[in-house]
C-alpha cells in the first residue's frame, strides 16, 4: 500500500510538472494567487521567500485576490511551486496591464520585495520546533532563520538581522512562574540552573537582571531600524522588562516572593513600545504577570471565552504598512488562547495601531507601531490552529492546514521587512 501511494504521489508530481512546462508557453509572468483558489499559502510565502533569496523581481498585490504575489516566468520557480503544490498562474504582459489598471484603481496598491530578509528566532537550547508557532510556519514555509539565544543577544551584533521573533519567552525572569507547580521537577531545575549560568557567564546578578538586559538589547535593535514580531507571553513580558530597568518586579527568582510593593509607580512606560500605565500582579500565588492581557487564560477566576477577531480594513495605498501585515484571506478568524491572548485597550499607549480586535470586547489582539527607525509587532495567542494549548497536547500539523488564516498574518510579518519603502501619503 506504501509502495503504491508513493507511485501515486510521483505521478501527481510529474503531470504537475509537465502541466507547469506546458502553461509557461507565451507567459512573462507567474501570478500566486492568495484567494481561495490557492491550494497551499502557508508554503507560498516560501515561494515568494525564494524568488527574494535568487534576486528574482517579485511583487506584493496588497488586497488583490488575498495578497497574490506576482513572480516572472522562471522554470525554477515554477518546478517549486508544483513540488509544494502551490497555486500559480501563468500570466501576459496585456493580462498584468490590465491587472495593475485593477490595482490602480481601487483599494489595492503593488508594492516591491526586494531582498529576502535575514531572520533570527529568538528560542531557547532544547526547545522542540512544535512549541513555537513562527517556528513551525518558517519551517512548513521553507523560510531560512537563525536561531539566537541570550549570550547571541546580549553579544552579538544583531544589526546582521532585519526581523527577530521572540519565542514566549518571560522576560520578566519567573519563568512564567511555573515554580508554583513545577520547581521540582527536573525539566525545571535545568531550565533554571541553565539560566543561572548564563547570568554568571555574563556577569549579571541574576536571571531577571539577564531578561532585563536581553529587553534594552532587543529594544535597542528595533531603534536602530530592526523589526520585532512577538506572540503569546512574550508581548507582555519584554514590555514589563523594558518598563522596570529600575525596579524589581520579579522578587527572588528560587522562591517567588512578592515584588517590590511599590513597583506599579516605580514603572518607567516611556521606553516601551506598547504599554502604559500597567498594574502588576503582585502575588507569587496568581499565575498573572499584568492587566495587559485581556483573557488572563491561567487565572480560572478571571479567565475569558474565546470569541472570534476582525482584521481592520485600512487603505492600501494610504496604510501600505498596515495593510501588508493583515493580508489574507479571510477577515474573521477564530480565536486561540495563550499565555497573553489579547492585549487591554486600556493600556494600549496612543499611537499604537490596531490590526485586529473584537466587537464589543476591551481588549484587541494584534497590534503594531513603530520605535525609533524600525517597528514592532504583537500578536496574542500561542498557535492559531490550537485553540486551547494544552499543556501535552499533540503538535500542529502544519500540512493539515495549509490555508490557515491565522498562520497567515505570522508569514505576513516575515516578508514585510522586504517591502521596499514608500514615501507616507498621510
Amino acid at each position: 500500500m506504501t509502495v503504491r501511494r508513493s507511485l501515486v504521489q510521483c505521478m501527481v508530481v510529474a503531470v504537475a510538472l509537465l502541466s507547469g512546462a506546458a502553461a509557461t508557453v507565451g507567459a512573462q509572468h507567474m501570478l500566486v494567487p492568495m484567494d481561495d483558489i490557492q491550494a497551499n499559502h502557508l508554503k507560498a510565502y516560501g515561494l515568494a521567500f525564494t524568488a527574494l533569496k535568487t534576486g528574482t523581481k517579485t511583487e506584493w498585490f496588497l488586497n488583490y485576490r488575498g495578497g497574490a504575489f506576482l513572480l516572472p516566468e522562471d522554470p525554477a520557480l515554477r518546478r517549486k511551486a508544483a513540488l509544494d503544490g502551490i497555486t500559480v498562474e501563468s500570466m501576459s504582459d496585456a493580462t498584468l496591464a490590465g491587472i495593475r489598471k485593477e490595482i490602480a484603481a481601487g483599494n489595492m496598491d503593488a508594492v516591491a520585495l526586494e531582498k529576502a530578509p535575514r531572520i533570527a528566532i529568538y528560542s531557547p537550547p532544547k526547545s522542540p520546533p512544535w512549541d513555537d508557532a513562527v517556528t513551525l510556519a518558517l519551517k512548513y514555509a521553507g523560510i531560512e532563520f537563525t536561531q539566537i539565544w541570550d549570550d547571541e543577544v546580549l553579544k552579538s551584533d544583531l544589526t546582521k538581522f532585519d526581523w527577530i521573533h521572540l519565542h514566549h519567552e518571560d522576560f520578566t525572569g519567573q519563568m512564567n512562574k511555573l515554580y508554583l507547580g513545577f520547581r521540582d521537577t527536573p525539566w525545571f531545575i535545568e531550565q533554571r540552573d541553565r539560566d543561572m549560568a548564563t547570568a554568571q557567564r555574563n556577569g549579571l546578578a541574576n536571571v531577571p537582571a539577564v531578561k532585563k538586559a536581553v529587553a534594552g538589547k532587543l529594544r535597542d535593535f528595533v531603534e536602530k531600524g530592526g523589526f520585532l514580531f512577538a506572540m503569546c507571553g512574550a508581548t507582555e513580558t519584554i514590555e514589563l522588562a523594558m518598563g522596570a530597568q529600575n525596579v524589581d518586579i520579579a522578587g527572588p527568582y528560587s522562591d517567588g516572593t512578592p515584588m517590590d510593593a511599590d513597583a506599579d509607580s516605580k514603572m518607567d512606560w516611556i521606553h516601551t513600545f506598547a504599554f502604559q500605565n500597567v498594574h502588576l500582579e503582585m502575588s507569587p500565588g496568581v499565575n498573572a504577570m499584568s492587566d495587559i492581557d485581556g483573557h488572563q487564560v491561567n487565572v480560572p477566576a478571571r479567565r475569558q471565552p474565546l470569541g472570534q477577531f476582525t482584521l481592520f480594513n485600512f487603505s492600501a495605498k494610504f496604510d501600505p504598512v498596515a495593510t501588508m501585515l493583515l493580508q489574507d484571506h479571510r477577515k474573521v478568524i477564530p480565536d486561540y488562547y495563550g499565555v497573553t491572548t489579547s492585549f487591554a485597550k486600556a493600556v494600549l499607549k496612543p499611537g499604537v495601531t490596531i490590526l485586529a480586535t473584537e466587537d464589543g470586547a476591551p481588549w484587541v489582539k494584534y497590534i503594531h507601531g513603530d520605535y525609533g527607525k524600525g517597528s514592532w509587532t504583537y500578536l496574542g495567542g500561542h498557535d492559531p490552529e490550537d485553540p486551547q494549548h494544552n499543556i501535552g497536547a499533540a503538535p500542529t500539523d502544519l500540512a493539515l492546514h495549509p490555508n490557515s488564516p491565522g498562520y497567515r498574518l505570522i508569514l505576513n510579518n516575515v516578508l514585510f521587512p522586504a517591502a521596499k519603502k514608500k514615501p507616507l501619503k498621510t
